[in-house]
């Protein structure tokens, strides 16, 4: 059985434009994790480098204007589902959609993959 874990979509952000994405996605229940700084890393500079490289490795130079770009996790807040059950495609959708209309300053691939789960303030309580 496959652990407890959040469905996110790996993007490099540019970081002229990350605080407006992060608000954006706010306003969707969509919390955006910098690698570098997300409560589950222990190194998260080495992380976010590692991250950043296999993404850019990935594209054989296609996303070299990306090279000091921001690596993040996006995530799905309650209003899209809840912890264990499938990401619903309205979810899916919206986030592709908000993410196509900053197509100058991101660069991701269309999927989602898994990283452990992170605790969110309404849990610690």
């Amino acid at each position: 059985m496959r652990r407890p874990h959040e469905n996110v979509a790996t993007v490099l952000v540019d970081p002229r434009v990350l605080g407006d994405i992060e608000i954006e996605l706010m306003s969707l229940d969509m919390p955006l994790w910098r690698v570098c700084a997300a409560p589950i890393v222990k190194d998260g500079q080495r992380l976010a480098f590692q991250v950043r490289h296999r993404l850019l490795m990935s594209k054989r130079g296609e996303w070299d204007c990306a090279k000091e770009w921001v690596p993040v996790w996006i995530g799905f807040g309650s209003t899209w589902a809840f912890p264990g059950e499938a990401i619903p495609w309205p979810a899916h959708k919206a986030l592709w959609t908000l993410l196509e209309g900053y197509a100058d300053h991101v660069r991701y691939n269309k999927r989602l993959g898994g990283i452990p789960r992170i605790p969110r303030l309404r849990e610690a309580c």
